[in-house]
């Protein structure tokens, strides 16, 4: 699909001090004072505005008093396994004895506390069940815990429905009535907060004195809320921006996680110099490849696990489910765009919402199927794939514009025999629908979408912050815009956009495009990954029009800026 470049508008600047490049970009993101750039930990919102934090206090301390066995529930994604070892490495290291942990297999159990997954933990015999990244959705879970006299606590994040489940006590940020500022906030970030709250009370309580413990920094944990909170692609508000900088600043100065850099060295990446990036497309992935292909047991283990030696064990059974995770998402990815070509020479033709479905589909990878066709579309995609012989599960996508846990809500409330269980945020959710269902249930997708989509919304726009002078392309510049972050979702990391005299180009591993381009006097090394071999390399273009990211190229001790091309066109 052809993309649109529009550059941003010029915005007022408010940083005299600070680089012209820099002052417009952090402007053009709503940045009015300097102190939205401030990610001090005395800058953290404080714990007191979460509703039921207090509550939350009082039933984990009467769990430490009467030792009692602790049963953390997870998710199978990069979110809950984070969320899942930083709750069992504070609660230990608060001198809880019983602590263990529990993640539904995604083929067998379903999403969060379900009421298979409450069989299970039965045989563990907890006194208390503490979700972390679910729970907000799972009524009938927490129902029969509570029938089994299972105490509830649920921390989530996700969006709640028109009732909330009978928990003992929920914090959840986007629940009714909550104060705390950043609805925008992952699961691991909850449950930080929750044992940040914890702690102070303790303290309090002269718990570690009389406990003969020595009181735990909750500093140490940033590193797992930094890696949950930018592979869960959550919106970068300050205070998400604050908790990615300060678990960045932990990694780099060496004192991560042994998973953390294990996992990072799988990818031949130095803790001392990545970025928030490098968490979300080296470090997640890898982490998310043992719940989407396995049992994501495999993942915690690697987050919980403090010795290098066997980290670097675990990580390596996780690059390898990455890889193969990988091959079967290509060939996934394959199918669905035959099926979808077919349909391109009349694209306007194509639903506005578009749901796909191949029983041969691997159900752990439907969400990035459904996120690789929503970005070539540009318009909202549920990936379905079988659950059982009578069920489908589906994985949403959505574009700027659609909220789709709403939309699957509005065909719930419209439509009732169409869907069972679903939940999610505005940009992905997940769901279950009767096989039989599938044909009805897509016709009414699309038909929610089309009511709330313009055909503007499905053009496909790229925002510039607009062109670069030769001078500015730079490795100094670079490294500023690099250091400037922590960029990420809501928080865009810069694009620009030029005209560049081709050199050179070539293909490198089959499918990535390795550019030397020039602008006035300048050479600058290009690459373009991932591109359509239809279309490039194009010997025949002497000028390439592209939008762009800077970084940085390490290469044999020399450090070179490389643009990153996002989009091309010949010119």
């Amino acid at each position: 699909m052809q993309k649109k470049i529009i550059r941003r508008e010029k915005a007022l600047t408010a940083f005299p001090a600070m680089h012209p490049l820099l002052q417009q970009i952090y402007a053009a993101r709503g940045i009015i004072s300097a102190d939205e750039l401030s990610y001090e930990l005395p800058c953290l919102l404080p714990f007191t505005d979460l509703l039921n934090i207090e509550q939350a206090v009082q039933l984990l301390f009467q769990s430490l008093i009467n030792n009692e066995n602790i049963l953390i529930v997870g998710d199978f994604d990069a979110d809950g396994a984070t969320s899942t070892a930083l709750a069992v490495r504070a609660l230990r290291s608060f001198g809880a004895r019983n602590v263990g942990y529990l993640v539904p297999n995604r083929f067998t159990e379903g999403y969060g506390l379900s009421e298979e997954l409450v069989k299970i933990a039965k045989k563990r015999q907890p006194d208390l069940i503490i979700t972390v990244d679910n729970g907000i959705s799972n009524h009938a879970g927490v129902i029969a815990a509570k029938a089994l006299g299972i105490k509830v606590l649920i921390t989530d994040h996700h969006l709640p429905g028109d009732t909330l489940p009978p928990a003992d006590v929920i914090v959840n940020p986007n629940q009714p009535f909550d104060q705390f500022a950043s609805k925008n906030i992952a699961g691991v970030g909850v449950i930080f907060y929750v044992m940040l709250a914890l702690r102070r009370y303790l303290v309090a309580q002269n718990w570690f004195q009389q406990q003969n413990r020595p009181e735990p920094l909750m500093s140490r944990f940033l590193d797992l809320v930094a890696l949950g909170t930018v592979a869960d692609v959550v919106q970068l508000d300050r205070n998400n921006r604050l908790l990615i900088h300060q678990g960045l600043k932990r990694i780099r100065a060496g004192h991560a996680i042994p998973g953390i850099i294990a996992l990072l060295e799988m990818a031949n990446r130095i803790p001392a110099k990545i970025v928030a990036s490098d968490l979300g497309f080296i470090v997640g992935p890898r982490l998310n490849a043992a719940g989407r292909l396995e049992d994501m047991s495999l993942g915690i283990e690697c987050l919980l696990c403090d010795d290098l030696l066997k980290a670097r064990e675990i990580a390596q059974q996780l690059d390898q489910l990455n890889d193969e995770r990988r091959l079967i998402e290509q060939e996934m990815q394959t199918q669905a765009l035959q099926f979808l070509k077919k349909c391109e020479p009349a694209l306007k033709q194509l639903p506005r919402g578009l749901c796909l479905f191949d029983p041969d589909w691997h159900q752990g990878v439907i969400g990035i199927l459904a996120s690789r066709i929503k970005d070539r579309y540009h318009r909202p995609v549920i990936a379905f794939a079988l659950a059982n012989e009578e069920e489908l599960k589906g994985s949403a996508r959505s574009i700027k514009g659609i909220h789709i846990r709403d939309v699957l809500s509005m065909i719930y409330a419209k439509w009732p025999n169409l869907i069972g269980k679903f939940g999610g945020h505005a940009m992905a959710a997940g769901l279950t629908i009767p096989r039989a269902a599938f044909e009805n249930f897509s016709k009414a997708f699309n038909e929610i979408v089309s009511a709330q989509l313009k055909e503007s919304d499905l053009e496909q726009c790229l925002i510039s912050d607009g062109e670069l002078v030769a001078q500015d392309l730079n490795l100094t510049v670079a490294e500023m815009i690099r250091a400037g972050g922590p960029w990420g979702q809501a928080f865009e990391e810069p694009l620009f956009d030029g005209t560049f005299a081709i050199l050179e180009q070539r293909l490198v591993g089959g499918k990535h495009l390795k550019m030397t381009l020039a602008l006035q006097e300048l050479i600058l090394d290009a690459i373009a990954f991932n591109i359509d071999l239809t279309n490039w390399p194009n010997y025949r273009a002497e000028y390439v029009k592209i939008a762009y990211r800077m970084d940085v190229n390490e290469f044999r001790g020399k450090r070179q800026i490389q643009l990153i091309i996002e989009h091309l066109e010949a010119n």
